[in-house]
């Protein structure tokens, strides 16, 4: 049988003692990195007043039954430039194709991404024309860069569905840059499609502008 020395006995305890020690040195940095429980993010009350006013127009417009098919296209048309910063997501959704994009295909690119851009809204928010928009918070990503939450009522059976738009902006002049629908943002979606389409054509941006003109006339 073997027999413990001193030696043998203390050493278990010694390491259970720095453990201790490094377990709590760790849990009173933790504690000292983290924000405060009761510490809440700022919001910004112009960004959110925005999105509750313009989107909340859009969605009103798609439900105008006074209104020809013409007359709702061309105020949906208006609605959408007072809501978004189309020229900012047109170049953004280009990725660095930006910078190379001919002066002749950027104007093509920009007439056929807009009428791509105003279909892709319109199907994505169609089934909640005439829906509620509630702004339920908002979270100020720095300065002029504003995430704002909303939720959506009154289109299809179920619970709120949650939007948010992230605005660029000042006061009273803001616009949404992207829009996080069902999860996904699409600007940023847009993008990685858009050139991983140029891509595969070998740079070729016009394969990508004969493509949005096919997708602009499906239903």
């Amino acid at each position: 049988m073997m027999t413990m020395t001193a030696s043998d006995t203390s050493a278990p305890s010694r390491r259970g003692v720095a453990a201790a020690i490094l377990a709590l040195g760790l849990a009173l940095g933790l504690a000292a990195a983290a924000p405060a429980a009761h510490a809440e993010a700022p919001r910004d009350a112009g960004a959110e007043q925005f999105v509750q006013a313009a989107a909340q127009k859009v969605l009103t417009t798609l439900s105008d039954k006074s209104a020809s098919a013409t007359q709702r296209k061309a105020a949906f048309h208006e609605a959408v430039n007072q809501l978004v910063d189309v020229p900012k997501i047109t170049t953004f959704v280009l990725g660095k194709y930006a910078r190379t994009i001919t002066p002749a295909q950027s104007a093509q690119f920009t007439q056929a991404f807009r009428r791509y851009a105003e279909t892709v809204y319109e199907n994505r928010l169609n089934e909640y024309r005439g829906a509620s928009l509630k702004v339920v918070g908002s979270v100020v990503r720095k300065p002029g860069d504003v995430i704002v939450n909303t939720q959506l009522t009154g289109g299809p059976p179920g619970p709120p569905l949650a939007v948010s738009w992230r605005v660029l902006g000042s006061g009273s002049n803001w616009k949404v840059v992207d829009m996080q629908f069902k999860g996904v943002w699409l600007a940023i979606t847009q993008q990685q499609d858009f050139v991983s389409t140029i891509d595969n054509a070998g740079g070729d941006v016009g394969v990508l502008i004969a493509q949005l003109q096919r997708d602009a006339q499906k239903p």
